[in-house]
């Protein structure tokens, strides 16, 4: 019996040859793989010993050859396949251990498009795809994570086809991704990240126990080990639409830095907000916005949930806190409620991961655009087009305003006093709509208007949506201009003694 191991990661391999030479196998090796085997005092053979040939033009060329690939492909249950094997002398490989040179690390940490090329692995896919292909009679090994299981699966007598069958499966996921990382890469550094196929690949995390409907199935994949990184369940089971709901509640909390921020969010649509000095403070402020709402809601809070919020959020049902990191206290307090579910950052404030991609599933295929992202800075460098100037604290309340408006479904206004929402109409088909519903729902829950800042993340048409706003008492206003009536606006922010602003970028959200 024999195994071929060539790995750029090596955690684990030391014991898992040291394991197979115990079960009886001869072990080849190439390069760095073999130094290191043989430093470790296992008797590994050089795969030059196979091919009859010394590795050629800088390891480019180590594995290419029929001794070795023949070993892997011929089928065991042909009888021409073994007469062929024999008549040329080739010896079986029945294990193949290989991960692939390090492609997406070396980018990151250099720009040497020289020394990225050399980190495209050749033979490496070439042996992982030879073994996958012929699984009924070897084992691929691709992931440290199975050398464990390997091991105990031969030790057992349970190396079965079935069992091969998915270290198969892995092993062309293993190729694919690699593969697609480099194609991604090499349009991004060519062609503006446009290239004729665009792949996406994510790495599964967890199984949901349905899609948005129980009759739809639901998994949760990854980028770059971010939910493994940055999401730990503490209570409950993440939902499809739990995952959804978190996803928008965050971005709003997480994109104001170290500031005391909490979003409650319900269907993914932000209902209440707020800015304060403490976290218990914001919670309080930005459940007033909309107390129905957030019944069955999720919060986001950018921070730790200590005792304190833990008790003021256990006063009605909340079905997901997502949190920076709760104190085992809190965590204590919403132990007597069943239904809730609570995830964690293992951090001080939210972690959001910055995708530089987006895309959405449309009938057909996807569409694919960079990432949207609302700079720091926009509102600071907002051009001021009225008479008046808004106040530093009409400034800090704009600034909420049209962050929320950027992160929420268009047509979106914002209103915001004293750094908490006052009012939010999302998701309509009217602008003018969406500004009368946020007013009315402001009504209806007692909150005053006077006073606050209102965001829209794209340009009022017409003159109406200032009058509006002046009617019920608003005192600024950011958008981002570009209509063909901004003098209207303008005109009208002025007659209406209101602090008027264009950022000159628009952040539709559909």
């Amino acid at each position: 019996m024999r195994a071929l191991i060539s790995v750029s990661d090596k955690s684990g391999v030391i014991l898992f040859a040291k394991e197979l030479v115990d079960l009886g196998y001869e072990i080849v090796s190439t390069g760095g793989t073999l130094k290191k085997l043989k430093e470790n005092d296992i008797n590994a053979v050089d795969i030059s010993e196979v091919t009859k040939f010394p590795e050629m033009f800088d390891g480019r060329v180590k594995t290419l050859n029929p001794m070795v690939h023949g070993g892997i492909l011929y089928r065991r249950d042909n009888k021409s396949d073994v007469e062929t094997a024999k008549e040329y002398g080739i010896i079986g490989i029945d294990i193949v251990v290989v991960n692939l040179y390090p492609f997406k690390e070396t980018t990151k940490k250099t720009d040497n498009f020289d020394e990225v090329i050399e980190n495209i692995d050749i033979g490496g896919p070439t042996l992982v795809r030879a073994s996958a292909k012929n699984y009924k009679d070897v084992i691929i090994a691709t992931n440290p994570n199975d050398y464990t299981t390997i091991i105990n699966t031969i030790k057992d007598n349970k190396n079965t086809i079935e069992f091969r069958r998915d270290l198969m499966i892995k092993a062309f996921e293993h190729t694919a991704s690699y593969d697609a990382f480099i194609a991604n890469y090499m349009n991004k550094k060519f062609n503006s990240g446009i290239g004729e196929n665009q792949f996406i690949v994510g790495q599964k995390v967890i199984d949901t126990r349905y899609g948005e409907n129980p009759h739809q199935k639901g998994t949760l994949y990854q980028f770059e080990d971010f939910f493994s990184n940055n999401f730990k369940t503490l209570k409950g089971e993440a939902s499809f639409n739990n995952l959804t709901d978190i996803n928008g509640a965050m971005k709003i909390a997480g994109n104001f830095g170290n500031r005391e921020a909490v979003c409650i969010s319900k269907h993914g649509n932000p209902c209440g907000f707020a800015i304060k000095d403490t976290l218990l403070e914001s919670y309080v402020e930005a459940l007033k916005c909309d107390p129905i709402s957030a019944y069955g809601g999720v919060v986001a809070v950018n921070g730790v949930v200590n005792r304190e919020l833990a008790l003021k959020m256990n006063e009605i049902f909340l079905e997901v806190i997502i949190a920076g990191d709760f104190d085992e206290d809190a965590i204590e307090v919403f132990n007597s409620k069943k239904r809730i579910k609570l995830f964690s950052q293992n951090s001080k404030k939210l972690v959001l991961s910055n995708d530089e991609i987006d895309f959405k599933h449309i009938d057909g295929g996807f569409v694919f655009q960079d990432s949207d992202k609302v700079e720091d800075d926009e509102v600071k460098n907002s051009k001021l087009m009225s008479k008046r100037e808004a106040s530093k604290s009409e400034l800090q309340d704009l600034e909420i305003a049209y962050k929320v408006a950027s992160l929420t479904k268009s047509n979106c206004v914002v209103y915001v006093k004293n750094s908490a929402m006052v009012g939010i109409g999302m998701g309509m088909t009217s602008r003018v709509d969406a500004a009368k519903c946020a007013i009315k729902k402001a009504k209806e829950v007692g909150l005053s208007i006077e006073g606050s800042a209102l965001a829209s993340e794209a340009f009022f048409p017409f003159r109406d949506s200032i009058d509006a706003a002046a009617t019920a008492g608003v005192k600024s206003i950011i958008e981002p201009g570009g209509s063909i009536r901004d003098k209207e606006i303008i005109e009208a922010s002025d007659e209406n003694e209101i602090a008027l602003y264009f950022s000159g970028k628009r952040h539709f959200l559909h």
